[in-house]
């Protein structure tokens, strides 16, 4: 991992697998890529980089339970989508910064959140976002957890939009230059095509 002048403060992970999975024909967490669930490669990537792991899931605690971290589900119940898990887990985080990433982007690389740690470090920004190839990755950012009033009152007033949210905030826009690694994989399809590719070591 590169080294970073000011080390990343205790930070607060948030896998979100709280959607339908209508693409997915179920829990898209749950599929299986070379072997393992979508989810463990999440996490195994996202943990080294963080204190505190929660998954998201609105359904099946109990199998998601299995992978060793806080479940937890919306406050709401009408599928309000990421934002929403990203509520539950400012309410729940025990740290200040709370970072979000989605179940189906297995190859997350190994300096995702101390990059993005890195550019809001000495700054006022509320949160920073992972762009690729000019493409912002919307559910893929890091927040100041303060922000969680904002996103209580943006929710209430019906937004849902991952974009508009972000664009509310004073925010950090951070260039990967690795498009493989934001792959994500959102239908059967997608999961045939990352299952003949081989396994990343």
């Amino acid at each position: 991992m590169p080294h970073f002048e000011s080390p990343a403060p205790a930070i607060s992970t948030v896998i979100l697998a709280g959607g339908l999975g209508t693409r997915m024909g179920g829990d898209k967490g749950l599929q299986m890529l070379h072997g393992r669930a979508l989810i463990s490669w999440v996490l195994d990537s996202i943990a080294r980089q963080s204190e505190e792991v929660l998954l998201s899931a609105n359904g099946r605690h109990d199998v998601y339970a299995v992978f060793g971290c806080r479940v937890i589900a919306d406050e709401t119940a009408d599928w309000a989508g990421p934002l929403a898990g990203l509520q539950a887990a400012m309410r729940g985080a025990r740290n200040d910064w709370v970072m979000s990433v989605p179940c189906d982007t297995p190859f997350l690389p190994g300096d995702l959140v101390p990059r993005l740690y890195a550019v809001m470090d000495n700054s006022s920004a509320q949160a920073a976002v992972a762009v690729v190839a000019g493409r912002r990755q919307p559910a893929i950012a890091l927040y100041r957890r303060d922000v969680l009033p904002r996103l209580d009152a943006y929710l209430v007033a019906g937004g849902r939009k991952v974009n508009d949210w972000l664009n509310s905030l004073r925010l950090c826009e951070v260039e990967f230059a690795n498009a493989g690694d934001f792959a994500n994989i959102n239908s059967q399809d997608d999961l045939a095509r990352a299952n003949q590719i081989q396994q990343k070591q």
